[in-house]
């Protein structure tokens, strides 16, 4: 693709990003499916390795909402676990965290830094997800080579995010501190049913974790229905593996 090729398919690929994010404003969404989609779509757009996003629960505690792939789920869980990188650094302070080389960062997140190393990480840089004064998440955009992303892709990022959290807690919801809670419980346990269901369909095919999750979605979009609600169902086992899995080996109809 020449190069005037690939600027136009980055524009488009940005316009269906924000396209994505503006039609949960109006639809009934499912929070973790419009999450994932963000992180696969900031992954792509800005060309880095995975996202990862971090939502705080009513306590202010990190959890794992959403990630492109599995080494960034296992990265953001051990930075939780530690207590200790990046992501922590910027819900803690509200501001991004750029650390374009993490080898020269070993003395602030030692074992992060590590860590990160250890699944193919070189830079990393973090965005807060904010709402007015309160800050509800981070994102986590990890790099497998070391350099700082420019600043029009880190507004980039920044504004997808700030889409991300008007559709998250939209505007009534924002004056009632008790609907926000509510609203970030529901995504908290709607991602650990999507991570049991995942453990389902990855056991019953012999697969990996990513390639389970992409299976998961895959029939929910086909079938027209929530992430969430499919996922549900596989674990209740009123929806076996086996359905999904031979769903997954169709051809795509025209």
């Amino acid at each position: 693709m020449t190069e005037d090729g690939d600027t136009l398919a980055r524009e488009r690929d940005i316009i269906q990003a924000f396209l994505d994010l503006s039609n949960e404003l109006v639809d009934d969404y499912d929070v973790v499916e419009m999450l994932s989609r963000l992180t696969t779509n900031c992954a792509e757009i800005l060309d880095i390795g995975s996202a990862g996003l971090l939502l705080a629960d009513d306590r202010g505690l990190l959890h794992l909402v959403a990630s492109s792939s599995e080494r960034t789920q296992l990265l953001e869980l051990f930075q939780l676990q530690r207590e200790q990188g990046p992501c922590l650094d910027c819900f803690r302070d509200g501001r991004t965290v750029v650390a374009p080389d993490l080898a020269t960062l070993e003395e602030r997140w030692p074992q992060f830094a590590e860590a990160a190393r250890t699944v193919g990480f070189a830079s990393v840089h973090a965005l807060p997800m904010r709402l007015r004064n309160s800050v509800l998440g981070t994102l986590g955009l990890f790099g497998e080579a070391d350099g700082r992303l420019d600043d029009e892709d880190l507004a980039l990022a920044q504004a997808l995010v700030h889409v991300a959290s008007v559709a998250l807690v939209n505007q009534k919801a924002a004056a009632d501190r008790t609907m926000v809670n509510e609203q970030l419980q529901h995504a908290l346990t709607s991602r650990i049913v999507v991570e049991q269901a995942k453990g389902v369909v990855a056991h019953t095919g012999g697969m990996d974790m990513d390639v389970a999750f992409d299976v998961l979605r895959h029939y929910a979009r086909a079938h027209g229905r929530k992430l969430t609600e499919v996922a549900s169902e596989v674990v209740r086992r009123t929806l076996s593996g086996e359905e999904l899995l031979r769903h997954a080996r169709e051809p795509e109809r025209p």
